[in-house]
């Protein structure tokens, strides 16, 4: 079977895109692991199928690069949502669904502005910080974020005694640069490895800035692959809606693949 795939990319984080509206594209877990393969593959940090959703433009189905399916990916959502508006699905503003519920975005030239999920319970510990941003996220502060063995540190954390036992973690290290300013570094789950940028750790980081800092929206983040800004209103403390990921998001290339039937 012959399907067409697209390459996209948000701030390095990376997606091969399946128009799959008509549901033939054939989900295995080896199979995707394989297309995500930087050495086998077409390369990716993970796979999007963009499917139809009855009263939304689109459902959003996001598999990791080990071939599993995850939870909400920040990043891939602005690509999505760049990919659905490249087919022609909507003009400027879209409403989707992915596995974590209902998304908003815009699209005004290059930039996509999602909307993420609100936050709660956001439990703000001595040494780090955690919280659900539509994945799992370890937040912990560091200096000369640039010399800090993220793999190393990371895959301790994410499958140690605390996470491991209930599905793992991603890690993020940060460095307070300036104001309203952050550096990131993340270690993901699924990927099993840092990334050049993850949307929902941008999110997770910049919201704990804002409980330890007290730094007021929008917060600005540069990760290894971009800069990215993340907005968003405290409604109460520690409970944050209408929050936004906003960065981004361009088509690299596009080709064909043989797939069994």
């Amino acid at each position: 079977m012959n399907t067409v795939f697209y390459k996209y990319q948000g701030t390095g984080n990376d997606f091969v895109m399946i128009d799959d509206r008509e549901k033939t594209f054939p989900v295995s877990k080896e199979l995707i692991a394989s297309l995500c393969h930087r050495r086998f593959g077409i390369g990716a940090d993970g796979l999007i199928l963009l499917q139809n959703e009855t009263g939304y433009d689109f459902r959003m189905v996001y598999f990791n690069a080990d071939g599993g399916e995850g939870s909400m990916c920040g990043n891939g959502g602005r690509c999505v949502v760049r990919f659905a508006h490249d087919l022609g699905l909507f003009t400027e503003k879209t409403t989707f669904i992915a596995v974590d519920g209902l998304h908003e975005a815009t699209v005004s030239e290059d930039i996509i502005r999602l909307k993420m999920s609100s936050v709660r319970d956001v439990q703000k510990l001595d040494e780090h910080d955690f919280m659900n941003t539509g994945s799992p996220h370890y937040v912990t502060y560091v200096e000369h974020i640039e010399e800090v063995d993220v793999v190393s540190i990371g895959s301790g954390i994410r499958y140690g005694s605390v996470y491991g036992p209930k599905g793992g973690v991603n890690v993020n290290f940060v460095e307070v640069k300036d104001q309203n300013q952050l550096s990131v570094r993340t270690y993901e789950r699924g990927v099993e490895d840092e990334t050049f940028s993850c949307g929902t750790g941008v999110t997770a980081c910049a919201l704990s800035a804002h409980l330890r800092e007290g730094w007021e929206s929008p917060i600005h983040v540069k990760t290894i692959g971009g800069a990215l800004e993340v907005a968003f209103q405290e409604k109460q403390p520690g409970e944050f809606d209408d929050v936004y990921l906003i960065g981004p998001a361009v088509r690299v290339f596009e080709g064909n693949l043989n797939l069994p039937e």
